[in-house]
C-alpha cells in the first residue's frame, strides 16, 4: 500500500445530540496480527445518544514480512527499542496508506473528518495493583494525520491505565451505547485473538454493565494450525481442521485449570499468556493425547467455547442448570439481570433467557459456533452482521466511536470492567 498525498486538514467540530451526521474512520488491527480493519461509521449525536451506522469497512492484510517482524516483536519476545521505533513508524504508514484507500473508495459527501486510530498491541501486562499495568500501542498517529490531512485519535488505552486500570477492554461502553435493550439481557462476546466478553443487563446504565476477557479466542486455534502446517496456514479456515477432530477430554480439562480463569474480575489477557508460549508448552500433552493434529485444533476450539459459555453463566445463573458441561460460576463473577423464561410444555424448545452476539474472525468459524450453541441451549446466538456490522467491522466500528467521544469529551471507559478509579476520556488527538 502506498501511502496517500496529504488533503487540507479537515475542521474538527463535535456532533450533538440530534444534529448533522459526522463520519470517523475507526482502524483496528488486533491480536492476531494479521492486517488492518478499517470502518468508516456514520454518527449521530454524542455519548449515551450516540446512533451509529456502518458506511463501508474493509480489510488489509498486513505484508507478510511485517507480520512475521510483529509476531518476533511481541512481548515476551525480546526485540530492541531499534525495531520497537522501526515498527511504529512502518506500522504508521500502512494505517495511514489503508486509511487513504478507504477515504478513495467513499462518496465526497461520507468521507471522513476524523480518525479512531487503534494501534497494534504488542505488549499488554495488566498489573494486579493499581497503576502497575504496562500496555504499548504501535503506529505512529502523527503519521496517519499528516499523510490523510486528517485530526487523528490514538493511545486510547493511556488515560484508563493512568487512572489505575488495565486498560481494557475498551469497547464495552460502545456495546453498551450500540446494544443496551429495555427488557432483553444481552452479551456481546468478541471472538479475535483474545475472547471478551460485555455483559449488558436490561435496562442496563453504563454502571450496570460487566466486561472482561474470557480467555483465548482464536489464539490458541491459530498457533496449532501454524505449528500443523510449518507456517503456511495461520487459521483453521471455516473451522474445517477442528471439525475433523476430536475434543482430548483430558487436556481440556487441564486447560480449563489455567489460573488467568480463576483471576478476580475484572480481567484481561493477551499474547502473552495464550501465544507462543502456551502452545509450546502445551504441544508435549497434546502430542501424547494424540498424534491426530486435527484433535489438537478441536480440543482448542472446545477450550473457546467452553470459556466463553462459563464467562457466560457466570452471568446468568439460570443458564448453569441447562448447561451440558458441569460446571461452576466462574470466580469474582455475578448474576446480573437473567430472566428465565419457560416453555409452554415440556416439548417446546427451551425458551432463550439472552441473547448473544457474536464479533470477530471467530464468528466464522463453523465448529466453534457448533460447540458454543451445543454449550449454551438456552442462549439466542447471533452473528453482529445482523444488526449491520460486519463480524471483522465490530472493533474498528467500536473505535470510530471511542475517537467521537473523545472529541465530544466523553469519558468512555467502564471503571468496573477496567478497574480504572474514574471515567477517563479516553484518546490523544493527532492534528495535521
Amino acid at each position: 500500500m502506498t501511502p496517500p498525498r496529504a488533503k487540507p486538514a479537515a475542521t474538527l467540530t463535535s456532533s450533538r445530540a440530534g444534529g448533522n451526521p459526522r463520519f470517523v474512520l475507526g482502524l483496528m488491527a488486533g491480536t492476531s496480527a494479521d492486517g488492518i480493519d478499517a470502518a468508516c461509521v456514520r454518527v449521530i449525536g454524542r455519548g449515551a445518544n450516540m446512533r451509529a451506522s456502518l458506511v463501508l469497512h474493509r480489510h488489509f492484510a498486513f505484508p507478510r514480512g511485517l507480520r512475521r517482524r510483529l509476531l518476533a516483536a511481541m512481548a515476551p519476545a525480546a526485540t530492541t527499542t531499534e525495531e520497537i521505533a522501526a515498527l511504529h513508524a512502518d506500522l504508521g504508514e500502512v494505517f495511514a496508506a489503508a486509511a487513504g484507500e478507504t477515504i478513495a473508495r467513499l462518496r465526497r459527501a461520507s468521507r471522513p473528518s476524523l480518525i479512531g486510530l487503534a494501534g497494534q498491541t504488542v505488549c499488554h501486562l495488566p498489573g494486579r495493583r493499581p497503576y502497575r499495568t504496562v500496555t504499548l500501542q504501535l503506529g505512529d498517529p502523527a503519521r496517519v494525520a499528516e499523510r490523510t490531512g486528517l485530526p487523528t485519535v490514538a493511545e486510547f488505552r493511556q488515560a484508563d491505565v493512568a487512572a489505575g486500570g488495565q486498560g481494557a477492554p475498551l469497547v464495552p461502553w460502545t456495546d453498551w451505547v450500540l446494544f443496551r435493550h429495555p427488557t432483553l439481557a444481552r452479551g456481546v462476546q468478541n471472538i479475535g485473538g483474545i475472547g471478551n466478553l460485555t455483559w449488558i443487563p436490561p435496562g442496563a446504565t453504563a454502571d450496570d454493565v460487566v466486561a472482561f476477557d474470557t480467555g483465548p479466542g482464536n489464539m490458541v486455534m491459530d498457533g496449532l494450525v501454524s505449528v500443523i502446517t510449518g507456517g503456511r496456514q495461520s487459521m483453521d479456515r471455516d473451522g474445517r481442521l477442528a471439525r475433523r477432530g476430536r475434543v482430548l477430554p483430558e487436556v481440556l480439562a487441564a486447560w480449563l485449570k489455567h489460573p488467568f480463569l480463576r483471576q478476580p474480575l475484572p480481567r484481561t489477557t493477551g499474547r502473552e499468556t495464550f501465544g507462543r508460549p502456551f502452545i509450546e508448552q502445551e504441544l508435549p500433552r497434546l502430542r501424547a493425547a494424540s498424534d491426530i493434529p486435527a484433535d489438537w485444533v478441536a480440543t482448542a476450539a472446545a477450550f473457546t467455547a467452553r470459556t466463553i459459555a462459563d464467562a457466560l453463566r457466570g452471568m446468568c445463573r439460570e443458564l448453569t442448570a441447562s448447561s451440558p458441561s458441569s460446571t461452576r460460576q466462574a470466580r469474582g463473577s455475578s448474576v446480573h439481570g437473567c430472566k428465565d423464561v419457560q416453555g409452554g410444555n415440556k416439548s417446546d424448545p427451551p425458551t432463550p433467557v439472552a441473547e448473544l452476539i457474536i464479533a470477530g474472525g471467530g464468528a466464522r468459524n463453523d465448529a466453534l459456533m457448533a460447540l458454543l450453541s451445543r454449550e449454551l441451549p438456552r442462549v439466542a446466538i447471533r452473528a453482529i452482521d445482523v444488526f449491520g456490522i460486519p463480524v471483522d467491522a465490530k472493533e474498528a466500528f467500536s473505535f470510530a466511536l471511542l475517537a467521537a467521544a473523545c472529541v465530544d469529551r466523553v469519558p468512555a471507559n467502564l471503571p468496573q470492567s477496567t478497574g480504572a478509579r474514574r471515567p477517563a476520556v479516553l484518546g490523544s488527538l493527532r492534528t495535521p
